[in-house]
């Protein structure tokens, strides 16, 4: 008899357990159309067409929630968004995160230097080849600085946290950072760095952003947002 109702305890323990976790996940159905709002400057799939608006698309659940999060109870400077976040429920969130996390991010063309263009006259060939090649030594700077870092300079290697291409980790909740906008990286990098964007004064990112140079922290960026 004992064994019965131990039994039967499980069951509905198991039962009660069940519709919790599913809730915790999101419904991504519910979350698309929570973030019909968000289209004007995140885009209907998670991919922003503005490069100072961030990616959405395929970002970690866990990270999605948590800076919805912390939009909401104002641990994350965030003047455009935190108005919006705090009229959500813990069950939006989870449910818009949800929607994002499953879209896919779209691949960014290479990035433009100031003053590079492809459809000039001739006679301003020679300065585009110029700017190609600074270019291409800017890329292979940022992606030796993002898997190796500048030891000299204390700035840790990037790959430690956000994965060899750019996933991020998911159980320790790291974003992932592959095909971001640029504009968008360096705008963060460089609020990270000037503790504009958190109010953790111990926060990791700060530490490390505030040892990086302009050049590290341009270079660094337009590597990620070309990584596939």
């Amino acid at each position: 008899m004992i064994k019965k109702l131990l039994a039967v305890s499980i069951s509905l323990t198991i039962c009660m357990i069940i519709p919790a976790s599913v809730h915790a996940e999101g419904d991504a159905q519910a979350g698309k159309q929570h973030a019909a709002a968000c289209a004007g400057c995140h885009g209907d799939s998670g991919n922003s067409i503005v490069s100072t608006f961030p990616k959405l698309a395929g970002q970690h659940f866990s990270y999605l929630t948590k800076q919805l999060q912390a939009f909401k109870n104002d641990t994350r400077n965030a003047p455009m968004m935190a108005p919006l976040a705090k009229g959500l429920t813990d069950k939006d969130i989870a449910d818009i995160a949800k929607f994002y996390s499953e879209q896919t991010i779209s691949a960014n063309p290479m990035p433009t230097l100031k003053g590079q263009d492809h459809e000039v006259e001739s006679n301003k060939h020679s300065d585009n080849k110029n700017k190609e090649t600074e270019l291409k030594a800017l890329l292979t700077f940022g992606g030796d600085l993002y898997r190796n870092g500048d030891l000299e300079r204390e700035v840790s290697a990037c790959i430690a946290c956000h994965g060899p291409f750019g996933e991020g980790n998911k159980p320790a909740g790291f974003p992932m950072l592959k095909g971001q906008h640029a504009d968008y990286l360096i705008q963060t990098l460089e609020d990270f760095k000037t503790s504009t964007r958190t109010k953790v004064a111990d926060n990791m990112m700060h530490m490390i952003a505030t040892k990086m140079t302009e050049k590290e922290i341009r270079a660094v960026s337009y590597y990620i947002s070309v990584m596939k």
